[in-house]
């Protein structure tokens, strides 16, 4: 199975704009010590031993929360364009609830329209708790993402447990790891939290604090995030 280079290359130019604005160049070179051994043709275990390896000196040089904040820098982003209605919508009310139910109704349309889903299998995915817009708990987000869109419904009618987890996680760098029955730190996961950061931070055009909770790729069922508002919005 070969990599997504592409892929690839945009992840770790993220990585390496977050650590020189979290860390500095110095400290950079040393987290990314290694990343000339990555190429179009590697095997996609050896991407995973680069970033285990990385994550063990990410860790050892950085606080926990300057490590969560490079990683959160890497996070593939909702468009900003996308969001513009739910931003104008919260700036004229004020009011989390608006621009939570406005989120909703868009995932819910996505599920409908793009994945061409039954209203069965919408009720069900809406019953779990899982999409963008999360479950909205006074000034907390709880967001449970969904199975990667491409294997959704197959995922739903999926029996077996583990094969579950392999089609649920969304990383296209490391995901073989779910399959190979191996797991990764959840430091790595705030990548996938950064997501919900930028939703949230676009909206309300103020910093949130985000915390992974669980994840397909450290052994959980699901992935799932916290999403905390700034004080005294709820």
């Amino acid at each position: 199975m070969a990599i997504n280079w592409d892929f690839e290359q945009a992840w770790l130019k993220k990585l390496a704009a977050g650590l020189d604005a979290v860390a500095g160049v110095e400290l950079r070179k040393q987290i990314m010590e290694g990343r000339d051994s990555l190429s179009a043709e590697v095997a996609p275990e050896a991407v995973a031993s680069w970033t285990y390896a990385m994550l063990d000196r990410l860790s050892s040089l950085l606080d926990a929360q300057a490590a969560q904040r490079v990683l959160t820098a890497c996070a593939c982003q909702y468009s900003k364009e996308n969001l513009q209605p739910v931003r104008q919508a919260y700036d004229r009310s004020h009011d989390v609830a608006v621009a939570h139910k406005m989120l909703q109704e868009s995932f819910e349309t996505f599920l409908h329209d793009t994945l061409q889903m039954s209203d069965e299998m919408v009720a069900e995915v809406v019953d779990r708790g899982w999409g963008v817009a999360g479950i909205h708990r006074e000034n907390t987000i709880i967001a449970t993402k969904i199975p990667k869109s491409g294997n959704l419904v197959s995922y739903l009618r999926e029996p077996d447990h583990e094969r579950k987890r392999h089609l649920y996680c969304h990383c296209p760098r490391i995901r073989h790891v779910v399959s190979e029955a191996g797991e990764v730190p959840h430091l790595y996961c705030y990548c996938g939290a950064g997501f919900y950061k930028g939703i949230w931070e676009e909206i309300l055009q103020q910093p949130v604090e985000v915390e992974v909770l669980e994840t397909v790729l450290d052994g959980g069922d699901v992935c799932k995030i916290a999403v905390y508002l700034p004080h005294g919005i709820s």
